[in-house]
């Protein structure tokens, strides 16, 4: 049977108590007061650069074919309509090339315009050199490439100066910027909340900084930003209010430091990065990452973002549209068979943890009689249980139960493929999951499953040792660290498969 090896670094010196402290800590009133502030939603720079190029890339094309179809002298379009399509491909490299395609350039304007219009300019000028050179003069009409010229240059700048419009916008609305946090105080968090300052205060919006130590190089206030608690209260802060980026301000040499943080903090979906600047040592370039102009060592990534969460978001929903129209006479009938044999509402709902320890209602059809429901599930369901009924025995073993939660996945609650949501109660050898298993909130970086690679995995249903609920999160974490679309269409596509052939312990 397949087994995933256990996490060899980060994960074997997480601690239980860093893991299972998601509840009865206390913030500062600064970080009550962030938390209680409204939040902006914000807006991946890497999807609104995307878009601006899918949308610049298809106005070109436009309007190179729209002067071609109103010149009625022109030629066939069998010349012009690929010419056209690969100009605008080729501008949209140029433009990356000339990194005209960056949030920080989109907010200047002399700047961004006169990279589009020289790259534009050499792209015409490459063009025209090569109508010349393949002697294809009878086949283009001057006039079009002059008219496409032109008219390309007046939309270049008048998209731009609309796409500066709407992103100083966002900017100014705190859309764009990343909700931040520092890790560590006094004077090199000092030296850091500087350069935060000077290059990166458009895509940076700093909340505050936590720090352990409370002595006098740890003052209370940083810069003129507040510090708001222990590393500790990080993972409670972060659970309440969203916070995309810690940014580490200690050296290498604190391997200790480090280390412990990354334990503690290594279960939210943050992306984490050590600020190279107590850094004696030097790398070359392509050791860094950078954040405005600040370089960075990459400590840890969110595990799905920017682009990867648009693909899983359509993927979520394109499936459970699909699911619910060819599931719904299974879903109709079942509803029918569970009012037939006992009285009771004909579902069932309970409080799980979603993405980052939110609490979420799912959804489930009711497998028990009524006056034996267990909503915590402090008790779990056994082979031959006496609260299940016929009806509920048959779909608990064909996970029938699950579909409602097919409305969790349109809500956006639940994705198709995750990890599991696991009752609050449940327990393995009388203790509770985060309790048995070091890590445990690590699943929660992502949103939870309908199905997941656990479950296709053989590790569903019930989980009386602590051995069970470690293969699940051992799977889990596999899955998260490995995530991709293919992944994910794998999963699915393997899932009926696994409920008949890997349904042992589902009862």
């Amino acid at each position: 049977m397949y087994r995933v090896d256990p996490k060899q670094a980060v994960l074997e010196h997480v601690s239980k108590q860093a893991a299972a402290g998601e509840a009865g800590r206390s913030l500062s009133d600064q970080a009550e007061a962030i938390i209680a502030a409204p939040v902006e939603r914000r807006v991946s720079g890497a999807v609104v650069a995307g878009v601006a190029q899918v949308v610049e890339s298809t106005l070109l094309t436009v309007l190179g074919y729209g002067i071609y179809a109103f010149s009625a002298e022109l030629g066939s379009p069998t010349f012009y309509v690929p010419v056209i399509l690969a100009s605008s491909l080729l501008a949209n490299v140029l433009f990356n090339a000339a990194g005209a395609h960056r949030i920080a350039s989109y907010r200047t304007v002399f700047n961004q315009i006169a990279r589009v219009l020289i790259s534009w300019t050499l792209l015409i000028a490459v063009l025209a050199a090569g109508i010349y050179f393949f002697k294809a003069g009878d086949l283009f009409a001057p006039a079009w490439l002059i008219n496409w010229y032109i008219g390309g240059a007046v939309l270049l700048v008048g998209f731009r100066l609309g796409l500066r419009t709407l992103v100083k916008r966002w900017t100014a609305q705190g859309r764009l910027r990343r909700r931040t946090v520092i890790v560590g105080g006094g004077k090199d968090a000092e030296t850091l909340i500087e350069q935060i300052n000077a290059s990166a205060s458009n895509d940076i919006m700093l909340l505050g900084l936590f720090d352990d130590r409370i002595d006098d190089r740890s003052p209370e206030t940083v810069g003129g930003y507040p510090k708001l608690g222990k590393v500790a209260n990080l993972i409670e802060f972060a659970r309440r209010t969203p916070v995309d980026l810690v940014m580490v301000s200690m050296p290498l040499s604190a391997e200790k430091r480090v280390l412990d943080m990354l334990t503690q903090l290594w279960v939210l979906p943050v992306d984490i990065r050590l600020s190279a600047h107590m850094s004696k040592l030097k790398f070359t370039s392509k050791a860094y990452s950078y954040v405005g102009d600040i370089a960075v060592f990459d400590m840890a990534d969110r595990p799905i973002s920017d682009w990867n969460l648009v693909f899983k978001w359509v993927f979520d929903k394109v499936v459970a549209l699909t699911a619910l129209i060819l599931l719904s006479p299974v879903m109709i009938a079942t509803a029918i068979a569970i009012k037939l044999e006992s009285k009771g509402p004909v579902f069932f709902m309970q409080n799980r943890h979603g993405f980052n320890n939110e609490l979420i209602k799912i959804y489930k059809f009711r497998s028990m009689r009524t006056d034996m429901l267990d909503a915590g599930a402090a008790k779990l369901v056994t082979k031959d249980d006496p609260r299940v009924t016929k009806v509920g025995k048959f779909i608990r073993k064909t996970s029938i139960d699950e579909l409602p939660q097919l409305f969790n996945v349109l809500k956006g609650e639940l994705s198709i493929v995750g990890p599991r949501p696991h009752a609050l109660q449940a327990k393995a050898e009388n203790q509770l999951y985060y309790e048995a298993v070091e890590g445990y909130f690590a699943r929660h970086r992502v949103k939870p499953g309908m199905t997941g690679w656990a479950q296709v995995n053989g590790w569903r249903g019930e989980t009386d040792t602590i051995d069970k609920i470690m293969q699940r999160v051992n799977h889990d974490l596999h899955y998260i660290e490995h995530w991709s679309i293919l992944f994910d269409l794998y999963i699915v596509a393997i899932t009926p498969i696994s409920l008949i052939s890997k349904n042992e312990n589902a009862y």
